[in-house]
């Protein structure tokens, strides 16, 4: 029989939920947060939410980290079948303000790198395989080069050491959510075409559109955005930008691009070449930024070629 995924949830059920309710007009602008939800000092590492897919084996454990308004769900599918193919564990984790996670005014990769290193430190997972898409990429190559010992090696997927300069479009996205007004008291799926109509303008792409749905959850017949929107818009340029380092991750490294996603360029070269010199650069053809969507058989088979070398 197959390793089974064991489902396991941290920490964020007590608290002060973010919004218990909304004003009482037709339509209402989508608020934040779900009951769930707490909010956190920026001073501490927060406690990230994070599902586990126990392997039967007993190698170092993968661990998923999501991207910009993604959550630990969106590598399920992937987690289940590379339990089956390596029989290692699998963690996919919310980054901090994403998800279940807890919400913090703060917002940097110092800070999601902390979150992450505290979370290991709980789970007693001394070394791991850190495979981080985009916003989680650039948490862990953080990772590694300030905690190099905590990172056996690492899996970057469609992002770079760079500046990323795409930050309109996501200001766009942004703007698109806080806009939004939804109904009270309407099904969910609704609700969620309701969402979607207003999103077009701004959000052209309709997998774009369906990606940013995710987020949107019913709390007591209201609608509102798991992630916390002002928190990400406070600090979208740092979440744009990647950390200055001297230091260097000389562990076996893997730079994962989507051939038709602009996100790694030959003009990163350098740069990834000077933070991770052992770092290998593939594409995986016809594939978007989200290549673990579009391309989930080629996403796998790269990264367990990668284990394998």
């Amino acid at each position: 029989m197959s390793a089974l995924c064991r489902l396991i949830r941290r920490g964020v059920l007590s608290g002060r939920p973010l919004c218990h309710s909304f004003p009482g007009q037709q339509h209402q602008r989508v608020g934040r947060a779900a009951a769930t939800v707490r909010t956190v000092s920026s001073a501490s590492p927060v406690n990230l939410t994070y599902d586990v897919f126990d392997g039967k084996g007993g190698s170092t454990p993968l661990v998923f980290l999501h991207g910009l308004f993604g959550s630990k769900s969106n590598f399920h599918s992937i987690a289940k079948s590379l339990v089956q193919r390596t029989g290692r564990k699998v963690l996919t984790v919310d980054a901090r303000n994403h998800g279940n996670s807890p919400h913090s005014p703060a917002m940097s990769y110092e800070m999601m790198s902390e979150d992450l290193k505290h979370l290991l430190t709980q789970l007693h997972i001394e070394k791991c395989v850190l495979i981080g898409h985009s916003m989680g990429g650039k948490t862990a190559m953080t990772t590694a080069l300030m905690q190099p010992g905590l990172v056996e090696s690492l899996v970057v997927v469609d992002i770079s050491p760079a500046q990323t300069t795409t930050r309109k479009t996501f200001r766009n996205y942004i703007q698109a959510m806080q806009e939004i007004k939804i109904s009270s008291d309407i099904p969910r799926s609704t609700a969620r075409r309701m969402a979607e109509d207003q999103l077009r303008s701004l959000v052209k792409e309709r997998s774009v559109r369906q990606f940013l749905l995710t987020n949107l959850v019913e709390l007591n017949g209201h609608y509102a955005w798991r992630v916390n929107m002002e928190a990400i818009a406070a600090h979208l340029d740092t979440i744009m930008s990647f950390p200055s380092f001297d230091t260097v991750y000389e562990g076996p490294t893997l730079f994962l691009g989507g051939a038709s996603s602009a996100y790694i360029s030959s003009d990163d070269y350098p740069e990834i070449q000077r933070l991770f010199p052992y770092a290998d650069i593939q594409y995986i053809p016809d594939a978007s930024h989200w290549i673990h969507a579009d391309k989930p058989l080629d996403f796998i088979s790269s990264i367990i070629s990668f284990l394998q070398s």
